[in-house]
């Protein structure tokens, strides 16, 4: 036989073994179940008292480590994170062994007092955690359009409660009418509407819009993510929808909004504004 048979015979024979199917190989070792994790989740104890400062650690355990602290994912095995509720906080720690399987294991930290928590949490969302918001009806015009740092509700074209019923059904916005509203969650930050529809909400109330004399027109940002405001659109643009808000207003009963219809945001311009009220 040639040897350029024989070699050929060879090289076909390694390529089988090559690609013996992956259950034939060893399989990985090393998995533990949730009742075998050494993990902790402690309050940082300032002025005599537990804080919202969580110190969680989850080192020594074979597996890669993600807690959900209710604000926010760690995806560490150890770090200090910040909740933004007093009282009880459930913190979520998910374990990825070796062989792909996860477990989970759930610690309840009490948190006293709330340390570096922007007021405007507990304005947004209420004081235990949650808070809804509807039309503001009170004001007659609630929402519309009107100048870009000239207004600060509706100006220009301006719609009832009624007349945003019939706005809400023409655009297919039937939860957002007259008896819509949104309920803003301070766990998870989450943002729900009566229709159903769910995502997630953040603010900044550092990015400030000033007028030319200086003074502050939008003091901070609503950011919405896969969910808008009610009527969170942009009608001459297609309604096109809006995650992004000036927040001209905000205290115990008013949410008031703004977003301008140019994106380089000309004074004058047209812009949009939506007025809140608490329920």
């Amino acid at each position: 036989m040639k040897k350029s048979i024989i070699y050929s015979m060879l090289v076909g024979a390694a390529l089988l073994v090559a690609c013996d199917p992956i259950e034939d190989r060893d399989t990985m070792t090393g998995a533990i179940t949730a009742d075998q994790l050494k993990i902790s989740a402690k309050p940082v104890v300032k002025d005599g008292v537990n804080s919202n400062y969580i110190e969680l650690n989850s080192e020594g355990n074979p597996c890669l480590s993600s807690w959900d602290y209710g604000f926010g994912i760690l995806a560490n095995t150890k770090g200090t994170v910040k909740v933004m509720m007093a009282g009880d906080n459930e913190i979520v720690y998910s374990g990825m062994n070796p062989d792909g399987t996860i477990i989970t294991k759930k610690i309840t930290v009490h948190v006293d007092k709330l340390y570096d928590v922007e007021p405007e949490f507990a304005l947004l969302c209420g004081d235990k955690g949650t808070k809804t918001w509807v039309w503001d009806d009170t004001m007659g015009t609630p929402w519309g359009n009107g100048g870009y740092k000239g207004n600060t509700s509706p100006g220009w074209w301006k719609c009832s409660v009624d007349d945003i019923e019939t706005q809400a059904v023409g655009k297919g916005y039937l939860g957002d009418g007259k008896n819509g509203s949104m309920l803003f969650s301070l766990k998870g930050m989450k943002l729900t509407k009566s229709d159903g529809t769910t995502g997630s909400f953040s603010f900044d109330m550092s990015k400030k819009t000033t007028v030319a004399d200086g003074s502050v027109w939008g003091i901070g940002k609503l950011y919405t993510k896969s969910v808008n405001v009610l009527l969170g659109i942009q009608p001459n643009q297609s309604n096109a929808i809006i995650n992004e808000y000036d927040i001209l207003k905000l205290d115990a009963t008013h949410l008031y909004l703004a977003c301008p219809e140019s994106a380089a945001g000309d004074a004058g311009s047209g812009c949009w504004f939506w007025c809140f009220k608490a329920k």
